[in-house]
């Protein structure tokens, strides 16, 4: 849209009884503050409310409006988002999968990444028994397209505190590493969480380079 249209949309109506739409209000406002070869654009950022009320069919309210809505997007430009966090060790996984560490119930966790290691989100994917989660390599993969992320971890907890992965935590492992390799999704690790501590299984087994051998 035209700035002289996005103007119109905070001034609603124009100017007197018919004199000028609000589209033309607009333009008439920009015209005015780009005398003596001026950005209309610039000048509106720092302008104040006794000069705008100075434009004819611009009051009180209208004034009120425009300034608002520049302070608005200032607020919106400044208020860039943080970088976001690497995740580069398994430490870091299991920190941010920590509130499964005390649950009495087993759940299943993926986190999500950017192609940089960099968060996107983590998600909970399955919530099971005190010492059975059900997780299908399907809705996993699911969640990751889903969230547009280029590289996964998984976790899940043991209720039990033991974090030694079970026959069926490796079964899973390998179904997630053919399946990320098919979709070129990297899996980068599997991690184990169980009272206050917690094992990667990419550091632990050798699925990984087994995968990596079948190449």
């Amino acid at each position: 849209m035209a700035t002289a249209e996005l103007l119109a949309i905070l001034l609603g109506t124009g100017q007197g009884k018919g004199k000028l739409s609000a589209v033309g209000l607009g333009q008439y406002i920009l015209q005015q503050l780009g005398q003596g070869q001026r950005d209309p654009l610039e000048a509106i950022r720092d302008i104040s409310p006794q000069e705008l009320i100075k434009i004819p069919g611009v009051g009180p309210a209208k004034a009120t409006t425009i300034l608002a809505a520049v302070e608005l997007g200032k607020r919106a430009f400044l208020s860039r988002p943080a970088e976001r966090t690497v995740i580069d060790s398994p430490a870091a996984a299991a920190a941010l999968s920590h509130e499964l560490m005390w649950q009495s119930t087993e759940r299943f966790a993926v986190v999500l990444l950017d192609v940089k290691n960099r968060l996107l989100g983590t998600k909970v994917i399955t919530i099971g028994t005190a010492t059975q989660t059900l997780a299908h390599p399907r809705d996993i993969f699911r969640e990751v397209l889903r969230q547009g992320a280029t590289r996964a971890i998984i976790a899940h907890n043991h209720p039990t505190g033991s974090v030694e992965p079970s026959q069926e935590d490796l079964v899973l492992t390998r179904q997630l590493l053919k399946g990320a390799r098919y979709l070129d999704i990297p899996l980068l690790d599997h991690i184990i969480l169980g009272n206050g501590d917690h094992l990667s299984i990419r550091e632990t087994t050798s699925l990984w380079d087994e995968l990596s051998q079948d190449d």
